[in-house]
């Protein structure tokens, strides 16, 4: 009885992997697109943004440094090279925000960092990591372009 079980199990457990395979999705062409790996992931760089060294800035220097924030990080997205942004909520650990970059080296990613006014202006300060994630994730503005409410 015991033989028996394992051997349903066994069966069971095979057909299972067999069917996942052959019922995949994998599109080879989207895949290279995005340069993804065999497991459909890509190296990135995780940025995450600290409040800055900067606290003698004006209200209005502040407004400005920011409004260039959101102009640049508009700018990276259109351009490919930002694929997640945005702010985290009040915490303890002056967390202000994140940022995916679509480069695969820390130097590429000081060099879009170093294009950030609020960076430059020392409002935030940008930590770097090497990152590693899914290659689906620079699909993610086409998704997000489709839920934004238009402005009335």
């Amino acid at each position: 009885m015991k033989n028996a079980i394992l051997i349903f199990l066994l069966v069971t457990n095979f057909n299972l992997l067999f069917s996942q395979e052959t019922n995949s999705n994998y599109d080879e062409k989207l895949a290279k697109s995005l340069n993804a790996d065999e497991r459909g992931m890509k190296q990135y760089v995780f940025c995450i943004l600290k409040t800055g060294s900067n606290t003698t800035v004006t209200e209005e220097e502040k407004n400005n440094l920011f409004k260039g924030h959101m102009a640049n990080i508009s700018r990276l997205a259109q351009e490919g090279k930002l694929v997640v942004a945005g702010p985290f909520m009040k915490n303890d650990k002056n967390y202000r925000g994140l940022y995916i970059f679509n480069v695969s080296t820390i130097e590429d990613a000081k060099t879009l960092v170093a294009t950030d006014p609020a960076v430059k202006g020392n409002l935030l300060e940008a930590e770097l990591t090497l990152w590693y994630g899914s290659a689906a994730l620079q699909e993610t503005l086409k998704i997000h372009e489709k839920i934004v409410k238009p402005k009335i």
